[in-house]
């Protein structure tokens, strides 16, 4: 009958450290699950934002590059001061524009998660 007693508790405190192992689990399953869901979103954030300032980019750059080929059309002819203006203007908002799609490519990086190269 000892030897009962004796089995029967140490299977139950063997249960009951089961039972606070499952637990503790559990905890960990939860805090990986909500730091999952947290680096979602923020890689979802950082994509969007690169997906704005690149559409900018283009956007904008195209639009200056249209002007720069239209005033390169210019020269020489009766407009020429009007074509000297519009080559100017739209090279710098063309580089502008390429200046902000470039720039679109550090959200990327942040999406990512991955950690920065050290320089060495």
């Amino acid at each position: 009958m000892f030897k009962f007693l004796i089995v029967t508790s140490v299977l139950a405190c063997c249960a009951g450290l089961a039972q606070a192992q499952d637990v503790i689990a559990e905890d960990s399953l939860r805090q990986q699950v909500l730091q999952l869901q947290q680096d979602m979103d923020r890689v979802k954030l950082n994509l969007n934002l690169a997906q704005t300032k690149f559409q900018q980019g283009i956007a904008l750059a195209t639009i200056g590059y249209t002007v720069t080929i239209a005033g390169g059309l210019m020269l020489g002819r009766s407009n020429d001061e009007l074509g000297q203006v519009l080559l100017v203007a739209g090279g710098a908002t063309g580089i502008t524009g390429t200046f902000l799609l470039v720039d679109s490519f550090k959200y990327l990086g942040r999406a990512s998660g991955m950690p920065k190269k050290r320089k060495k």
